[in-house]
């Protein structure tokens, strides 16, 4: 047992890709997963055993062992807001992921549970918080802040100066221009535009393309 042994909350597909990058890509080696009792399906997952987390300390104590919660942007990144703050209450040191191939040019530090993937571009001077995911492929502008709690899906555009609050969830393809505010628990849905501030739980839905009036088999050129 050393500090180097990891507790991953959950027992889904987040916490499957987790375990995967933590596996080829850190010096953290995954030794359990652990979800509340009530949602403990099997006791096995990924080769692993699977804890209730309500017997996760007695078993895996603090003292010898990280967290990492991998859990998506359920209730607005509520309920993995929840379990890194039970996880803390507990005393387990928080870890974070950050993939070897993204551009992390800040020298900002970078807050526990991050889970930053591949092809992330993080340019100087962005501070980013705890408990935030970028998935792959985002770029985030210069002095730009990502608040606590935040998921950032794929292929994200954040201009510099960008603001994000607490708890936001921003969608695939979405645009943010420079210097705006995105307030607290605000959705931002898939290839949305924002050339404004966004106030607190506002919701932000790109339009969506419509079927043409043309049947496929009537394209020519295809």
């Amino acid at each position: 047992m050393s500090s180097s042994d990891l507790i991953i909350f959950g027992a889904g597909d987040i916490a499957q890709l987790a375990a995967f990058y933590f596996r080829r890509d850190s010096t953290l080696r995954p030794k359990a997963f652990t979800v509340d009792g009530a949602y403990v399906k099997e006791d096995h997952f990924e080769g692993l055993p699977v804890v209730p987390f309500e017997e996760v300390a007695a078993r895996y104590p603090a003292a010898g062992h990280q967290c990492f919660i991998a859990l998506s942007y359920s209730a607005l990144n509520g309920v993995r807001r929840s379990k890194y703050e039970a996880c803390k209450a507990l005393g387990y040191p928080i870890a974070s992921y950050v993939s070897s191939r993204a551009s992390v040019l800040s020298e900002e530090p970078i807050g526990e549970n991050a889970f930053i993937l591949e092809d992330n571009t993080i340019q100087p001077f962005v501070r980013i918080g705890h408990n935030v995911t970028l998935w792959s492929g985002n770029h985030i502008g210069h002095h730009s802040v990502i608040r606590d709690h935040v998921f950032m899906a794929s292929q994200v555009v954040v201009s510099g100066g960008v603001d994000i609050g607490e708890q936001c969830f921003i969608g695939v393809n979405a645009t943010l221009r420079d210097h705006i505010t995105i307030g607290a628990r605000c959705v931002v849905g898939a290839g949305a535009l924002l050339l404004a501030d966004a106030e607190p739980e506002g919701v932000y839905i790109g339009q969506a393309t419509e079927r043409s009036r043309v049947p496929s088999t009537r394209l020519r050129k295809l």
